[in-house]
């Protein structure tokens, strides 16, 4: 950002200071095809200015757009602070809503609440724009969808907020727009309450395709939240640095680039369609790893405004609550981070599904290169670490997972079948005391 000077676009908004025609310009982007970018601090020339209190601005920011636009825009827009020019700026980053026409509360869905944006101005919709967009607005978002089970629990949830230093409060079901019209449960809190019916399917084959199965694993039936974080652990594990001998010198790489890998997942899973109940499918392959979702781009997303990284939530209450908990860091980035590592023949995209196909390097596929020596560190490692005794989770805290219950099922479990190491309770394998030592 600090090489180019930025300009009004049609997605482009300048502001040299916060004004009271925030909510126009943010209800205009809304109701854009593609969404927009608003940076607070910067004049018409593209110059920066001095903005005062930038925290508590960026706080009144958000809260103006959280109460003063309808419908509810929660995981629809980001508010950051950025580096331009040698001073510090708010970008406000918009999506483009499923739920259009977006107005400003107090003015209502009339012509003096709505706008949209027509070239580098935002203007006022007529009755007759409003009426149309109203006609096609998005009527199975899974806000609106009840749950199919009212008896929800929501303690893991909890938990992953808690880990961020935040605390759901009594209404948190109604501030995070898990309840529909009627006061019940919808199908987002259906999907992140601690036991449901969706499952996460992650096979594994021999070869190319999907003749040899040779591994079929479910992580569902639990919160969205846990059954991304065993997935993200589980593609970490089969994602490993292999070590390639030239003439030259020893390359080492991963398989697949790691933080292009984690915005697929996080991606698929938080895009997905799930009023369909399909869940995102993640396969291995010996020569690659494929991610697919179901239900193709969001509609009103063109392939153009996806590959120019534009935002459009499918999903807009799961998007803010994985954004609370730090697995998404900022609204449209996902795509972005995958472009910086890889060209767009990664992704093939249909009516009804998004398919993104990460192959291995050339000279480093481990199955059929000589020249590829596979890092086993790991497990030396973990049977090195176990030279006293160790708790599951303290080992796997040690060497960066996450998930202990994914861990120790793929790495404990074949150790300690293979004799390398042992539980000290063998006749008690759940113990809450039950450690880990090498075997003799």
């Amino acid at each position: 950002m600090e090489e180019n000077i930025l300009c009004e676009t049609n997605i482009t908004e300048l502001k040299a200071s916060l004004n009271d025609k925030l909510e126009r310009e943010v209800v205009a982007f809304l109701n854009y095809r593609e969404g927009g970018d608003i940076y607070i601090g910067v004049n018409d020339d593209g110059s920066p200015v001095d903005i005062d209190d930038i925290d508590g601005k960026m706080l009144i920011i958000g809260d103006r757009i959280r109460n003063n636009i309808q419908p509810s825009v929660l995981g629809l827009y980001d508010v950051v602070c950025e580096k331009y020019r040698g001073k510090t700026i708010i970008h406000v980053i918009i999506s483009g809503g499923p739920e259009k026409p977006y107005y400003i509360r107090r003015h209502g869905m009339s012509e003096n609440g709505c706008y949209i944006r027509i070239g580098t101005a935002a203007q006022p919709m007529n009755q007759a724009m409003i009426d149309d967009l109203y006609a096609r607005r998005t009527h199975n978002s899974l806000r609106k969808i009840t749950s199919p089970r009212q008896n929800l629990s929501f303690e893991q949830l909890q938990i992953y907020y808690q880990s961020k230093g935040l605390t759901l409060n009594n209404r948190f079901a109604e501030n995070l727009d898990l309840l529909n019209e009627d006061g019940r449960y919808n199908y987002v809190a259906y999907l992140l309450s601690d036991s449901n019916g969706t499952s996460i399917k992650m096979a594994k084959y021999a070869g190319k395709d999907k003749v040899d199965l040779i591994e079929n694993e479910e992580y569902g039936y639990c919160s969205l939240i846990k059954a991304t974080k065993s997935v993200l652990d589980r593609l970490d594990i089969e994602n490993r640095t292999f070590a390639k001998i030239t003439s030259k010198e020893r390359e080492e790489k991963r398989l697949v680039d790691p933080i292009a890998l984690r915005e697929a997942v996080i991606n698929a899973i938080v895009h997905n369609d799930y009023s369909r109940e399909v869940p995102p499918v993640f396969e291995i392959y010996s020569d690659r790893i494929e991610i697919t979702s179901y239900g193709g781009l969001p509609a009103g997303l063109s392939q153009n405004d996806f590959f120019a990284c534009r935002s459009m939530s499918r999903n807009r209450e799961l998007m803010r609550v994985f954004k609370d908990i730090g697995l998404v860091e900022q609204l449209g980035s996902g795509v972005s981070r995958i472009l910086k590592a890889y060209d767009r023949s990664v992704f093939r995209m249909s009516d009804n599904f998004l398919t993104v196909s990460f192959r291995y390097p050339e000279g480093m596929n481990p199955q059929v290169d000589p020249q590829v020596d596979p890092q086993v560190d790991l497990e030396e490692g973990i049977v090195a670490y176990c030279a006293e005794p160790r708790s599951k989770k303290s080992i796997a805290e040690h060497f960066g997972f996450k998930d202990v219950k994914s861990f120790g099922e793929h790495y404990l479990k074949p150790l300690i079948d293979s004799g390398k190491i042992k539980m000290t309770i063998p006749d008690k394998p759940t113990s809450s005391n039950q450690k880990y030592i090498v075997s003799e």
